[in-house]
């Protein structure tokens, strides 16, 4: 289904390309429009660019009570002939419509999800930061508004689209190696919940946990399974690490673990990358064991922000540290950043239908 949306220009519409002079960070920045689109009596209606600002919903809306709200994290580059392409946005259409049947909201067709972010970019393209490492962080997400307060699922939604224009996610680059806290008393997930959804309840209820992490000096909680025997998560990144003999270990999805695309995309690189990635159920002492023996030389995280995130060393709550090969980034999880990522920016030729092309309309 192609859309076919109303647009409403703000007479203050950027009119040069956005050259920044200074570092801008990552998902501070807005542009100067936003795509919406409301769902009621059974269906979308009233596709929309319109000026960003507030939104307006009555006090009862109901993703303000019960916290029915998803949302997705995208990111578009601009390659060297200077057009912005997308990055395999049919797999965050997918999981927005995955997220939205674990919470109980309507599905929305995914190349209308599409075809709403290629619209807003193509609006708003000037924005595109001329800058290292830059991308338009693209933030899909949808909430209940109908002004009800009985617990069940609204009849009412929106469905909104931002964009950021971002830098590289740490402040140091991506590629500088993080910590992580082993937590045994924080859990992002059990089975049966929401762990597979991109619900936003599931970042608020990790707030703790990484503000916790942090009076460890780690950047980020690696989330054990309800029993704490089994690796899940690092973070809001899917975790990894690699054996010695060069093979990459991904947990195995569950219901409890969101699936990344960028862990998707990496297993679907193996042959590229020219070694192999898999995934298997991960205990944590036999993962404490391995690094301490040193047949595990490299982890790290995978996620939309940040890509492929290093990890060098663990902590855990009784302040005992294990350090992760020598510390520092290593040639295998660099063999992925520099791939997917040159894929994204065109450096590279990725799997058909991996990018596409914000086409010129407006």
């Amino acid at each position: 289904m192609m859309i076919d949306f109303q647009l409403k220009s703000t007479e203050n519409r950027r009119t040069e390309q956005f050259k920044p002079t200074e570092d801008i960070g990552f998902g501070k920045l807005r542009t100067d429009h936003m795509f919406l689109m409301d769902y009621k009596d059974g269906q979308w209606v009233e596709p929309r660019v319109v000026p960003y600002g507030p939104l307006t919903m009555p006090p009862g809306a109901m993703a303000l009570h019960y916290g029915q709200s998803i949302f997705e994290g995208a990111k578009a580059y601009k390659h060297t002939d200077g057009e912005i392409h997308t990055f395999r946005l049919n797999m965050n259409a997918a999981r927005m419509n995955h997220s939205g049947s674990v919470v109980c909201m309507p599905s929305i067709d995914e190349q209308m999800q599409i075809d709403a972010i290629h619209a807003l970019i193509d609006v708003d393209r000037l924005w595109f930061p001329e800058q290292e490492d830059a991308c338009l962080y693209v933030r899909p997400f949808v909430f209940a508004t109908e002004d009800h307060i009985s617990v069940r699922s609204s009849k009412k939604y929106t469905f909104c689209v931002l964009l950021s224009p971002s830098g590289a996610y740490y402040k140091d680059g991506n590629n500088k190696a993080i910590r992580l806290l082993v937590s045994e008393q924080y859990h992002r997930a059990v089975s049966g919940g929401t762990g597979s959804a991109k619900a936003s309840g599931n970042y608020c209820a990790s707030l703790k946990a990484s503000e916790t992490a942090q009076t460890y000096g780690a950047s980020q909680v690696l989330y054990l399974d309800s029993t704490n025997e089994f690796i899940e998560e690092a973070g809001a990144m899917n975790h990894y690490h690699v054996r010695k003999d060069g093979t990459v270990i991904i947990p195995e999805f569950t219901d409890t673990i969101l699936k990344s695309i960028t862990s998707q995309s990496i297993l679907s690189l193996s042959k590229q990358l020219g070694f192999e990635v898999k995934q298997e159920t991960i205990k944590i002492k036999d993962f404490i064991t391995d690094v301490k023996s040193g047949d595990i030389i490299e982890a790290g995280g995978f996620g939309t922000a940040a890509v492929v995130s290093p990890v060098g060393s663990y902590i855990f709550e009784n302040n005992d540290v294990i350090t992760v090969g020598n510390g520092n980034v290593g040639k295998y999880t660099l063999a992925m950043y520099t791939l997917l990522t040159d894929i994204q920016m065109g450096r590279q030729q990725g799997p058909d239908g991996w990018v596409k092309l914000v086409e010129r309309k407006i």
